[in-house]
């Protein structure tokens, strides 16, 4: 059972909870019309990064369509462009001021991209290379910001090659074991839910490892945590004397069916969103945090979200990061921004010119 708000109005109008107490000044710039922020940096040529070979790559399509339309609505001049063979042609014969990539999935979210880029010196949005590699790989995210402080769920990692060489029944009689039911089974690398899996009866986990290993080689199995799903996105304000990451409004997630998975998240209606999330001010508070933590503990710029779970106590519990938060219609970090009383376009745009400080 989800908590619901003792008073739903004076949630929805709490300014600490819809705008972001954490929110400074210039992050509040952010909802001015255009042509009265100080630009700074005049970006003139602008490619929007989407599509890709990875299972999600209509997802990422979709993105790269509303980055696209935002930046144009800021005044941005933007191309959009897939990341195929043609791309590294394209980007060397018109070199733009910068990249803005939407890729999700493999080589968009693992810095193989992003390396590339910085080959090729062109500054873009979003974390270094050496910084995905660390935060698209859960479970040594898991651990990294285990050690920085923050919960997350007890949970084992373990590639198929395991199961062929020492005998699928036997291990996962230990994973039973061990971790007790229920469970939460996901591939160790990936997004959008791909392969993801509820477990609560041992029969079912079984299934689930082989539905897992259709989408990587390594299966992330976790405690299953009972209690509200939220995303936290942080963005990065501030100028060459500092950067202060901002976590924007938490966001509840809330789908139709019991997994909050491809077609909840993607189809309109599979999914009901609550922002801000229906929870106590104190686990708001240490939502908020532990995004941030999670933020500068992995190492990220410019942007990311942080799943979490709040459980019946109110403690918050680290699932998982992502370095490029999807933008569709139905993504979270919209969503997020639209809470806030933001414009999307004019926070990209900002992000943008972070690329150059």
């Amino acid at each position: 059972m989800r908590p619901s708000p003792s008073d739903p109005e004076e949630r929805r109008r709490g300014p600490d909870r819809r705008t972001g107490e954490h929110l400074t000044g210039e992050a509040r710039s952010w909802r001015r019309p255009a042509d009265e922020r100080d630009d700074g940096r005049h970006i003139d040529h602008v490619v929007v990064l989407s599509g890709g070979l990875s299972y999600e790559r209509e997802v990422s399509l979709r993105s790269g369509r509303r980055v696209t339309d935002a930046l144009r609505g800021a005044g941005v001049e933007v191309v959009s462009r897939d990341a195929d063979a043609a791309l590294l042609g394209l980007l060397a014969s018109d070199p733009p001021d910068a990249v803005f990539p939407v890729l999700h999935g493999a080589a968009g979210e693992d810095g193989a991209i992003r390396d590339v880029l910085e080959l090729m010196g062109i500054p873009y949005v979003g974390a270094r290379a050496d910084a995905c590699r660390v935060a698209w790989d859960k479970p040594t995210a898991k651990a990294v910001v285990r050690a920085a402080g923050l919960n997350t769920p007890a949970s084992v990692a373990l590639p198929k090659e395991v199961f062929h060489d020492l005998g699928a029944s036997v291990v996962l009689d230990l994973v039973l074991a061990k971790l007790g039911l229920p469970l939460f089974v996901k591939p160790s690398r990936g997004g959008s839910a791909l392969g993801a899996a509820m477990v609560r009866e041992a029969r079912e986990l079984s299934p689930a490892m082989v539905g897992c290993f259709a989408y990587g080689d390594t299966a992330l199995i976790e405690q299953y945590v009972a209690g509200t799903e939220i995303a936290v996105s942080v963005v990065e304000t501030g100028g060459p004397g500092g950067v202060h990451p901002v976590a924007l409004p938490a966001v509840e997630i809330v789908p139709e069916g019991e997994l909050y998975d491809y077609t909840a998240r993607y189809d309109a209606g599979g999914t009901q969103f609550f922002t801000p999330a229906r929870i106590s001010a104190a686990a708001a508070e240490a939502a908020a945090k532990a995004a941030l933590t999670a933020h500068q503990a992995l190492g990220l710029r410019h942007l990311s979200r942080t799943d979490l779970i709040v459980d019946r106590a109110g403690a918050v519990h680290f699932l998982e990061v992502n370095v490029a938060p999807g933008m569709t219609a139905t993504s979270l970090l919209p969503l997020a921004v639209q809470a806030a009383d933001l414009d999307l376009g004019l926070l990209c745009k900002d992000l943008l010119r972070r690329c150059f400080l």
